[in-house]
């Protein structure tokens, strides 16, 4: 059965960290992370592709946020870095269901949704 359950969420003070992980029972395809806030449109953060070669981030997070995969695990890991009240939001992971050599930040590219955990960030 195909599943994905996230944990790792919390609340951070700005310029904290955190690691989101992505639990991926039966996924071995490409896998994005999503996040959405209030009253706000759910905006792709990061993707890796199936065998962790291609990653790619929004322009948002580049150069603190960090995604990876441990295939032996079946896990997907996101490591938040330097944090921003404006990184607070509902964070997703979704797989693709066919395989893909790369990986996208389109929501439409996904089948499989976790239910998302909660990152606040604020002093």
């Amino acid at each position: 059965q195909l599943q994905l359950v996230e944990s790792g969420g919390g609340l951070v003070q700005p310029g904290g960290s955190l690691r989101l992980s992505c639990a991926a029972s039966g996924v071995t395809n490409a896998i994005g992370w999503f996040r959405q806030a209030p009253g706000k449109e759910r905006e792709g953060v990061s993707c890796i592709s199936s065998s962790g070669r291609t990653t790619s981030y929004s322009d948002s997070v580049k150069g603190r946020f960090t995604i990876s995969r441990d295939n032996a695990k079946n896990t997907v890991y996101l490591q938040m870095n330097s944090l921003k009240p404006e990184d607070t939001a509902v964070y997703y992971c979704a797989a693709e269901s066919v395989f893909n050599y790369y990986c996208s930040n389109s929501a439409e590219e996904y089948d499989i949704w976790g239910q998302g955990t909660q990152v606040t960030v604020s002093s």
